[in-house]
């Protein structure tokens, strides 16, 4: 197995090459404007890292989300692209299980919860009984909707450091980062699980929407 991971859901462009075993190259960069100029040129990085090519890649991974439509899209259709062209699986994982993942390998115990930001002043949030098991759906609100059900819990992510009022324990990492994403995935072909399929996770419509009072001007 080489397993190609990369998610663009959160503000970070991050990607990583996981030989069944082990993280063998993984890149990330905090960018929340540039996903689309950033992603590629990270994928060419942890290849060369890794003393590699892309047709070596045996399957691809991508987080799903949820995240904010822009920066989603551009994972989820660079992903279904390698898997065309390469003739390889393509699955999907939830990005919020990424980050429950990456707390519970730097040594956070659960049960927890996860937040990013949704923006809108909103987070994307799901508690979990431990790195590994998420409790409840992902959903997005506001953040003083659900401190009172998360009050106690340490929350991870960037959703928890940008609303300290709300979620008092905020825990790192603030971005999910693809060599957990990858180490998650191949724990769970591993098992013999399911992913998910690699459809996007938005929970909420597009900001672009067509105008109700939209008139339409045809040439007869």
């Amino acid at each position: 197995m080489l397993l190609l991971a990369l998610d663009t859901a959160t503000p970070a462009v991050t990607v990583a090459l996981h030989d069944g075993t082990s993280v063998v190259a993984e890149y990330g960069q905090v960018d929340a404007r540039r996903h689309g100029e950033l992603l590629l040129p990270a994928v060419d990085r942890v290849l060369a890292e890794a003393g590699t090519k892309l047709d070596a890649v045996t399957d691809v991974v991508v987080g799903v989300g949820p995240g904010p439509y822009t920066g989603l899209r551009v994972g989820l259709v660079t992903a279904a692209t390698f898997g065309s062209v390469l003739s390889v699986p393509v699955q999907g994982l939830c990005t919020l299980d990424g980050l429950a993942y990456a707390a519970g390998r730097a040594g956070l115990q659960g049960p927890f919860a996860v937040a990013t930001d949704a923006r809108r002043k909103e987070v994307y949030w799901a508690r979990y009984e431990d790195c590994r098991t998420r409790v409840t759906e992902p959903a997005v609100d506001r953040p003083a909707e659900i401190a009172g059900a998360l009050a106690g819990l340490p929350v991870v992510g960037a959703g928890a450091a940008l609303y300290p009022e709300a979620f008092p324990d905020a825990r790192g990492p603030e971005h999910v980062g693809a060599g957990a994403l990858a180490a998650l995935a191949a724990e769970r072909v591993a098992a013999g699980e399911e992913l998910l399929p690699p459809r996007p996770l938005y929970l909420r419509r597009p900001d672009a929407q067509v105008p109700k009072n939209y008139k339409v001007v045809t040439p007869k």
